[in-house]
């Protein structure tokens, strides 16, 4: 531990205040592994020695490995009933062929089970606790001692930071983000990857559980399985990218978990009252609790509820009206990697090109701010669209024309608006300039909002090209 020590003296590193960037980077300036600079700080923080700081580590964990137990026993809960028995019964098909992976969720599917049960003492809540307690509980079976413990001291420093983060409903900040985020680096410290391999798998963990809400699960029958269970497998898959292969990842490890901290509470205000709306009429209620409200709330309630899913009902109907025949499901390959950020805009600026007459001397590009922050993929495919005519497919267009544009002497001009999904593209030439205003619609697919000179002319021009324009 001397090593560590000298480079957070050196360096003036906060004891108490240790980012998961500042572990990582500690640890590889000092080539320790990032359970050793996390024990460390902890060491500094209670004055115990490293064997006790890891001893209390485990131990931290014994209510909810008790409630784990519950679960995988007899233990009924109201949202998931015996799931966890079930699957855990000798003959029962695995979910994974992986023997200590299929073990983690089972385990964190008992976890839950025990949640409803006898309680579990939370993390960032108790929904993270799951996937900590699944993956403690198989690891410290198939694992030495000293091995589950620095495993645990991972899971519990990122879990711990996350705590703070969650600040008000969402599983991005508890069971499936903290849950697929730590188990993500407890797979890498367990599998013995580089401090570097552990960052770029809680990135990569994170990623997908952004905005996710909580409420669908907590009322609604059986939907916190796949959260908590989905938490292990996401972990596990982020982990295998960053040790095993050589996938680039350029967002730091800090920039991710402040991000994640932040969308949480936008997400609480903006989604869950769409969650609620939709999955009110399936919550579980309680008889006893029922019998206190007013029987003309409920029947608001009863209402409301019936209505919903009569809307539903309306509204999915209307998806399927407007769905591909699955005979021709796709649209036009979308080079670039996007076909929200790149097929769409191709598309607007396609259209513009085929608008405008002669010579093209300008084209002016106007953005929503998410299209204008991923213009490094983007302005390429619409200025192949705009100048060119070029279809999303083409590759090698692409590749070239950034440089064909430039060589030719064509002005281009980059704004950022506010107005959301806007993409417009403005094309100055010799004989007759175009204006196509759309909305992006991801797929390739736009909404057109006006074209010049003649928006009938462009809608037939979209037919022909097999643009697909939509509401």
């Amino acid at each position: 531990m001397k090593k560590i020590e000298e480079i957070v003296e050196n360096r003036g590193f906060e004891i108490g205040a240790f980012t998961l960037g500042d572990c990582i980077l500690i640890a590889v300036e000092a080539e320790k592994r990032v359970s050793d600079v996390v024990v460390f700080e902890a060491m500094k923080q209670t004055g115990f020695s490293f064997e006790k700081t890891l001893d209390a580590v485990v131990k931290s964990f014994s209510h909810n490995l008790n409630a784990l137990s519950t679960g995988l026993g007899g233990g009924r809960s109201f949202l998931f009933g015996s799931v966890a028995n079930e699957l855990n019964r000798e003959g029962a098909p695995r979910i994974v062929e992986d023997e200590l992976l299929n073990k983690m969720i089972v385990y964190t599917l008992a976890a839950q089970v025990g949640n409803h049960s006898v309680g579990l003492e939370p993390c960032a809540g108790t929904g993270d606790s799951c996937p900590y307690a699944g993956f403690m509980r198989a690891v410290m079976e198939e694992y030495p001692d000293i091995e589950a413990a620095r495993a645990a001291a991972v899971i519990l420093k990122i879990g711990t930071i996350f705590r703070v983060g969650k600040t008000s409903t969402g599983c991005n900040m508890e069971g499936l983000g903290a849950g697929s985020a730590a188990t993500a680096a407890a797979f890498v410290e367990i599998s013995g990857g580089s401090p570097e391999a552990m960052g770029r798998a809680v990135v990569l963990a994170i990623s997908p559980t952004l905005g996710t809400p909580c409420t669908p699960r907590v009322m609604v029958p059986g939907l916190c399985a796949t959260h908590i269970g989905g938490a292990i497998m996401n972990g596990k898959l982020a982990s295998h990218l960053a040790v095993h292969t050589n996938i680039p990842v350029n967002v730091p490890v800090d920039v991710m978990i402040a991000m994640a901290a932040a969308i949480h509470p936008v997400s609480a205000k903006s989604i869950v009252p769409e969650v609620i709306r939709y999955m009110e009429p399936y919550f579980r209620t309680n008889d006893a609790v029922e019998a206190y409200i007013e029987e003309d709330i409920k029947t608001v309630e009863a209402e409301r509820k019936s209505r919903l899913y009569d809307q539903a009902r309306l509204e999915a109907k209307d998806m399927a009206r407007r769905a591909n025949p699955i005979v021709k499901p796709f649209g036009t390959a979308v080079v670039g990697g996007s076909s929200q950020a790149v097929g769409s805009p191709t598309n607007t600026g396609r259209l513009a090109h085929f608008l405008a007459k002669g010579k093209i001397s300008k084209v002016v590009i106007d953005l929503y701010p998410e299209l204008f922050a991923r213009r490094g993929i983007n302005i390429p495919g619409i200025l192949m669209g705009a100048v060119y005519g070029a279809s999303t497919a083409d590759g090698l267009m692409y590749k070239e024309v950034m440089d064909r544009v430039k060589n030719e002497g064509i002005e281009v001009v980059i704004n950022q608006v506010d107005e959301y999904q806007l993409q417009r593209v403005t094309i100055k030439a010799s004989e007759e300039g175009s204006v196509v205003d759309a909305r992006n619609r991801g797929g390739g697919r736009l909404a057109l909002v006006h074209a010049e000179p003649d928006i009938s002319r462009c809608r037939k021009l979209a037919n022909s090209l097999q643009i697909e324009i939509v509401q």
